[in-house]
């Protein structure tokens, strides 16, 4: 029988030499020859006396960096392939379509544990070698920042390993012997993974919370700021995932956690008591026109994401940078999947599901009249995915072709602009502020999330219109928890059309594609005081303990629907959907039928048993959620 190390730990030491290679011009660092030379098989460094000095330091970081520019692809593509908002066409390879139909081997070229163990391996490495007791001449730790960005990459790929696999072995300690490789690791299942990469992030100081190695701010074209994993977004992702193992009332401190995460994220982004802005970008419609239109004074909606610098106001968080060309390193084929270019013919793989479209036509877009004072509604049966929500039609094209005059073979064109880069995405500031509203809705504070959707939040919207229909527990954790600075403003109706000249910094998330939501009467919050509540002469409301629990437990579900519908809206092809549905099916009395639910309306509702025909494993057992790797990793597991 194969060793665990010949499994997953042969040859991991292997570093691409393109991003890597960039950073490493920085310095006066020899060449990539010479880089592979000092590499042992299993990690960047073997003698321990290397990581106690800058440049040793810089190197080892780097590599780990090099490594996660192999898992980029997947993380995208398992994220979304098996989810309901994307399809695949004739051309789509082998490897693809046993994903998208959840019938993964062992040979696939996505279903590769060992480039996961590659990272982690040379992650335990480094946080048990480097020297983070060294101090500079201003008494300043020299490699903190350096160790604690190394344990965020640590947590978010094991937290990636175990969504794919479900039950991984578990190793924090540097793998370097033949006898260490030999050893029997326990496995560990998602709730345990999320609970001991907690524990291990505790220890962190604050101050790293923040700030992030820095190895120059145009590492071709990109600033190496945005090359690493804040801790309070990893960490709240660890919480949101624990908590979806605990039920719905188990889990409801860990919501709370990974609200209060997510939150000081945003609380400190931009300094401490700042806000991290939503930004801006919309997609309206002007009653009387005959197309959709931003106003002038917005960023584009497509420019706005695709922006890849770092700034107090910017979309982009996290991404891995990849090389522009094959020969450099490491080249993400993201964008001859998802584009028509001339790599690719001009033929794509994946393309936007029936069930994608469906979604986005199903809204109601509520539009504004000039003056803000009134609204109505976009009609329906627009051309160019244009019914709805905007955002599918900012981001995705369909209606060019080509024409081979030889053969005569027209091929429709198809493109899609969140695939514009060469580099990955990975966490951007919707997805936090989303994710921040998922774990507040189950903290107990259905009323709070739904306001990200509407309106956004400030400190006075707050106050008027959350604190006065809470009970008295429930007003206290908000206050003490999500403190707004008081200059914060959200957008108001006449700053939605452009009027204004001044731009506020947060718009509710569902008014980014779906037209002046807080005028939206076809987006309400279910139960509102009137009919939860007792109303009194004062303006303010009695409270019947039981009929408030009633309601809000209601809106919970409620809310939950609304935010899964976001997700889809606001992050379709992104990587995110498949471990959306996974978290939101986790949370229902059956979570298999959910699961089987969405992924069967892939193809539109009415082709469900079609679609029911594709896949090869029931959805209804959540252990055929997860891929499995020749008995060793997922449910199966030896």
């Amino acid at each position: 029988m194969d060793t665990f190390k010949h499994k997953f730990f042969h040859g991991l030491g292997r570093l691409c030499c393109g991003v890597a290679a960039a950073l490493m011009a920085l310095t006066t660092f020899t060449s990539c020859e010479d880089f592979f030379d000092q590499e042992s098989e299993n990690i960047i460094y073997s003698d321990k006396d290397h990581l106690s000095n800058w440049s040793d330091t810089v190197y080892s970081v780097t590599g780990i960096l090099g490594k996660l520019q192999v898992i980029a692809d997947r993380t995208i593509l398992l994220g979304e392939v098996r989810g309901d908002l994307v399809s695949l066409t004739s051309t789509a390879n082998s490897d693809l379509r046993e994903m998208a139909t959840f019938d993964v081997q062992a040979d696939n070229q996505y279903n590769q544990p060992r480039d996961y163990y590659a990272i982690i391996n040379n992650c335990n490495y480094f946080i048990a070698h480097a020297d983070t007791a060294l101090k500079n001449n201003r008494n300043e730790y020299i490699f903190m920042r350096e160790w604690a960005a190394v344990k965020a990459i640590r947590a978010w790929t094991y937290l990636q390993l175990v969504l794919n696999y479900g039950s991984v072995p578990f190793v924090t300690e540097p793998i370097l012997t033949k006898e260490e490789s030999e050893r029997d690791y326990p496995r560990y299942d998602l709730a345990a993974v999320c609970q001991w990469m907690i524990n291990d992030l505790s220890n962190i100081p604050e101050r790293y919370d923040n700030e992030y190695p820095f190895y120059g701010d145009n590492v071709r074209g990109n600033d190496s700021r945005m090359f690493f994993f804040p801790l309070n977004i990893v960490r709240g992702d660890l919480y949101l995932y624990l908590a979806c193992t605990q039920g719905a009332e188990g889990g409801k401190a860990n919501y709370e956690r990974a609200a209060q995460c997510y939150f000081k994220y945003i609380n400190s982004r931009n300094g401490l008591n700042t806000i991290y802005p939503t930004g801006i970008s919309v997609c309206m419609w002007r009653p009387g026109e005959v197309s959709w239109q931003s106003p002038s004074s917005y960023n584009g909606y497509s420019s706005t994401y695709l922006s890849e610098g770092y700034n107090k106001d910017a979309e982009l968080i996290t991404m891995i940078p990849c090389d522009s060309i094959r020969a450099e390193g490491f080249y993400s084929e993201l964008r001859n999947l998802f584009n028509s270019r001339e790599d690719n013919d001009y033929k794509v793989s994946i393309t936007p599901s029936d069930r994608s479209f469906q979604i986005s036509e199903a809204q109601v877009n509520c539009c504004l009249s000039s003056n803000a004072q009134s609204a109505s509604y976009a009609p329906k049966g627009l051309s160019r995915h244009q019914t709805g929500d905007l955002r599918l039609s900012w981001w995705f094209s369909d209606q060019s072709y080509m024409v081979d005059y030889t053969t005569g073979i027209r091929t429709q064109l198809q493109y899609l602009d969140k695939y514009a880069t060469r580099n990955v995405h990975i966490y951007r500031c919707q997805m936090v502020y989303l994710r921040l509203a998922e774990a507040l809705n189950w903290a107990g504070q259905p009323r709070l999330a739904y306001k990200i959707l509407e309106s956004g939040l400030s400190d006075k919207l707050i106050k008027s219109d959350v604190l006065p229909y809470l009970d008295q527990a429930d007003s206290l954790w908000v206050t003490t928890n999500i403190s707004i600075p008081s200059d914060h403003e959200v957008m108001k109706a006449e700053d939605f059309i452009g009027t204004v000249a001044k731009m506020p910094t947060m718009v509710g998330i569902h008014s980014r594609g779906s037209g002046w939501t807080p005028y939206n009467e076809y987006y309400r919050l279910i139960d509102e005081a009137e009919d939860g509540y007792v109303m009194q002469a004062d303006s303010t409301f009695a409270f019947d303990a039981s009929r408030y629990q009633q309601v809000k437990t209601r809106q919970q579900v409620f809310v939950d629907s609304l935010i899964i519908n976001e997700s889809a809206l606001e992050f379709a092809f992104e990587g995110t959907r498949y471990y959306d549905i996974m978290r939101y099916a986790m949370r229902q009395p059956n979570p298999g039928a959910t699961m089987e639910n969405f992924i069967l309306a892939r193809r539109g509702e009415e082709n469900r048993d079609a679609m029911r025909s594709e896949i090869k494993k029931s959805l209804l057992q959540t252990s055929n959620w997860y891929l499995d790797w020749n008995g060793y990793l997922g449910f199966n597991g030896k």
